[in-house]
């Protein structure tokens, strides 16, 4: 699994409103760990700050997208901040051997796991050996 960046026209840096101070949507890049399993891949991504609601994992084309937006707890808007939040964004290119009906996501406190299966012929298996 190879990661890969697809131009996308909405992920460009963008003005969210004209009067506004902050005037730009950052992306980051959520540090991911991957672990190879006998049954597939296991990808654990960083994502403090989203919520299940605004997460959009999607496979398109064998590419595996990553996208979520961070949103603050509390309800209003604040007076004043030092800290902003920022969007997630990353993409892995999926090899052949991944089934991609089968990927599974899971989000709890920050943590994304992500359990992508490998396809039946890609697993490895013991042949039995027949004495004769």
């Amino acid at each position: 699994m190879a990661e890969k960046t697809v131009a996308i026209p909405d992920l460009q840096e963008r003005t969210t409103q004209p009067e506004d101070t902050r005037t730009r949507e950052r992306y980051v890049t959520p540090a991911v760990d991957i672990y190879e399993m006998p049954e597939g891949l296991v990808v654990i991504a960083d994502v403090p700050g989203v919520t299940p609601d605004h997460f959009d994992v999607r496979v398109d084309n064998h590419i595996l997208t990553i996208r979520g937006q961070a949103a603050h707890g509390l309800p209003g808007q604040p007076t004043y901040r030092e800290y902003e939040l920022v969007h997630y964004f990353r993409q892995f290119d999926l090899s052949a051997k991944v089934d991609e009906s089968q990927i599974a996501a899971d989000l709890k406190q920050g943590v994304l796991t992500l359990t992508l299966s490998k396809v039946a012929e890609a697993q490895p298996r013991k042949i039995a050996v027949a004495v004769s």
